[in-house]
């Protein structure tokens, strides 16, 4: 069945739609780093697995391609991705790491090229150069949310970095292999993850804090947007999935602001503009450009 040309666009904005209230819930949880590993790790990575063994036609031929390299290696980036994001919202600043997550283009169309050889258009080139700006604005540009690149910010940054670098690797491998089964490497790196959070915090301190907060993030806000991600990455070019990941750079604070009290600064607010305005341009020049090449 042919797909429209705007369905990877479409799925991705979906996928970036619902990260959004991510860091929110997490901070009501209450919880610490490893704890939330364990927690979004485990219950994630059950629903994926679960899912791909009701849906999967194909099992055998599915555990044999997870030997390959390349489903290793998404194992992997979803391990480092499921760690690095709690120990960094858990211990610094959100805006510091998702402003260091927000990268990711940068790195996609790096490993997009490096890896398969995909051309990365001028127009992204710009379009991450000014949506970089805006979140630069909306993150360090004053006011009363000033953020002090402390030792906190410092690991902050550090981990949304890698973060951003896992998260490139996987939306280009699943372009560059689409017979690797998404449902199962993912579900699998995160349920590693999730193992060594408990083992890390203990079981009998698992039950601290919020769970229900940090049960809608595993059940619900990370198995719809990533499998909605992924499989994007799949219709559309590795960049513009992560352009649209941008959003939860911009929409993470407002929703801790509706969710906290924790208003933005006016910078906040002019950074976010730049953002949401740049990537609407984007998607609009190119959707018309996918239309016309279809027609």
């Amino acid at each position: 069945m042919r797909q429209h040309p705007l369905f990877g666009l479409a799925l991705a904005t979906f996928g970036a739609l619902m990260l959004t209230p991510d860091a929110l819930f997490m901070r009501w949880s209450g919880m610490g780093g490893y704890q939330m590993v364990g927690w979004r790790g485990l219950l994630m990575g059950l629903v994926f697995l679960i899912l791909w063994a009701l849906t999967s036609k194909h099992r055998l031929r599915d555990l044999s391609i997870l030997a390959s390299g390349y489903a290793i290696g998404i194992v992997v980036c979803q391990y480092a991705n499921a760690t690095l994001f709690s120990l960094g919202i858990a211990n610094a600043p959100v805006a510091v790491v998702l402003f260091a997550v927000a990268t990711v283009p940068v790195f996609a169309a790096i490993f997009a090229r490096l890896i398969i050889g995909e051309p990365t258009r001028l127009a992204t080139w710009i379009t991450i150069a000014v949506v970089m700006g805006g979140i630069a604005l909306a993150v360090f540009g004053g006011g009363h949310g000033d953020v002090t690149l402390d030792r906190a910010a410092l690991w902050g940054a550090l981990a949304g970095l890698g973060v951003a670098m896992v998260l490139a690797l996987n939306f280009v491998i699943l372009r560059a292999q689409p017979q690797v089964p998404i449902l199962l490497v993912i579900g699998l790196g995160a349920v590693l993850a999730g193992a060594t959070g408990v083992i890390v915090t203990g079981p009998a301190a698992m039950m601290q804090g919020e769970v229900w907060a940090i049960a809608i993030c595993g059940l619900v806000i990370l198995p719809v947007s990533f499998f909605s991600l992924s499989l994007a990455s799949r219709y559309t070019h590795a960049s513009n999935v992560s352009l649209l990941l941008l959003l939860e750079t911009v929409m993470g604070p407002l929703w801790v602001w509706l969710g906290t009290g924790e208003g933005p600064t006016p910078m906040m607010l002019l950074g976010g503009t730049i953002v949401v305005v740049s990537l609407a341009i984007y998607l609009w020049q190119t959707g018309r450009r996918r239309m016309a090449l279809q027609s």
